[in-house]
């Protein structure tokens, strides 16, 4: 149990570290539970009590560098917050294992795209808030809201990739806003899940600690390094995610 207990605290170091900088920490940290052999929605519960924590951190420590837009937040976090209780009480009526496919080539899609566009995300080209920008931020903000609270993993990856298209930020602010639009998804479907009683505290406790460290550590590489550090870690986690998706579907 205790040897459990560490490599669960160990990955949620990691997966926080990474998931502060381009998301994506799920692919790290809900292998790591469904290894000590519990339930997969106790898993999905129990990271995401982690997780949420990581996120706090990571969020505050970009909050501090003063890279977060509020004036844009203000209308998708409220969208975020309904799409992942929808998506949570979705979850827990249903099994998510048909996403995958969909989610493989989208994530390839993306990951493709980004390598490919060798200017995508280094600069930041935001030039202001119109009608058309909120609306489409807003979509974005239920759609990945009720898929944070439904399946997971690359959420963080998608509205990165969503906040650079649409409002056009590099890297190092798509990240930093993210994170609080992650923040809310994940404490709403936090909330749901300790509802249901889908939270083992015995690893969630020591592993949201970790994940605590693990967010300010990765938090700070990206403010402190910006884009053109984000950009190539956010490549090679879209391309892992679809590798383990593609191993899972295979080995099942």
């Amino acid at each position: 149990m205790v040897i459990k207990i560490i490599i669960v605290c160990m990955a949620g170091f990691l997966g926080a570290m990474v998931d502060a900088i381009v998301g994506g920490g799920g692919l790290i940290t809900i292998p790591a539970l469904l290894a000590t052999g519990m339930p997969t929605h106790l898993a999905l519960g129990t990271n995401k009590f982690a997780s949420s924590m990581g996120t706090i951190s990571s969020a505050y420590h970009y909050f501090k560098s003063g890279e977060v837009n509020f004036s844009l937040l203000k209308y998708l976090l409220p969208l975020s917050l309904i799409g992942s209780a929808l998506g949570v009480t979705t979850v827990l009526l249903m099994d998510p294992e048909f996403l995958k496919t969909l989610i493989i080539v989208m994530v390839l899609i993306i990951g493709s795209y980004t390598l490919l566009k060798k200017d995508l995300g280094l600069h930041n080209k935001f030039t202001g808030l119109t009608k058309k920008k909120i609306i489409l931020g807003m979509i974005l903000a239920v759609g990945l809201g009720f898929y944070d609270g439904f399946f997971g993993p690359g959420t963080g990856s998608f509205i990165i990739f969503g906040l650079i298209g649409i409002f056009g930020y590099d890297f190092k602010k798509a990240s930093a806003n993210s994170k609080f639009m992650n923040f809310t998804s994940n404490f709403t479907a936090l909330i749901l899940f300790l509802i249901n009683g889908q939270i083992w505290f015995l690893y969630g406790l020591p592993m949201a600690v970790a994940m605590i460290i693990g967010a300010k550590v990765g938090a700070t590489l990206a403010v402190k390094n910006g884009a053109r550090f984000i950009k190539p870690v956010f490549i090679i986690v879209s391309f892992a995610l679809v590798a383990k998706m593609l191993f899972e579907m295979i080995g099942g």
